[in-house]
Parts: structure tokens; C-alpha cells; sequence
């Protein structure tokens, strides 16, 4: 399930539009995403229950399964995201 620059654009667009200051793609959409099942994020600057309204459209809008973390506050699971992942805000 490779991800194209559509989708990626749209995904920015859409985190931004709730808030969003940064956001990383992880796991395995990066490690290996020809055989990535679901998409991985995480994100900073979305508040509370809008961070779930943000994953649910974002589900919705891409037809993949996906799993959105909070990157605050910081932990050594989120520096991991930081330092491995993919900077897409």
C-alpha cells in the first residue's frame, strides 16, 4: 500500500485544516510500504477528541486503516517517531 503525493497532499491538508503543527508518518508505511497494511501517524497540535475526529475523516477520506498518536507529550515511543519517521508537517 504505497502512499502517493496526492494522498500525502491531502492527508497535510486535512491535518493542518484541524491544527495540526507536525506530523510524522511511521511504522511500517515507511519501513516497508509496498506491504504496509495501515498507515501510522503522529501528530502535535490537534487538541483532545479532535485528534479522533482528525484520524476518523483521514480513515475515511483514504479508504486505508490508520492509527493517529498524539506526539505530546513526549515520550521515548514519540522521540523514536522523530528520529525514524517521516516528516510530512
Amino acid at each position: 500500500m504505497a502512499i502517493n503525493a496526492e494522498q500525502f497532499s491531502l492527508i497535510t491538508t486535512l491535518a493542518r485544516s484541524y491544527g495540526a503543527t507536525r506530523l510524522f508518518l511511521f511504522g511500517s508505511a515507511v519501513d516497508t510500504p509496498d506491504t504496509a497494511r495501515d498507515l501510522d501517524l503522529a501528530c502535535d497540535g490537534v487538541p483532545g477528541w479532535k485528534l479522533y475526529e482528525l484520524a476518523a475523516r483521514l480513515e475515511q477520506e483514504l479508504n486505508v486503516p490508520l492509527d493517529l498518536v498524539a506526539l505530546s507529550p513526549q515520550t521515548r515511543f514519540t522521540q523514536l517517531i522523530e528520529r525514524r519517521g517521516r516528516k510530512l508537517i
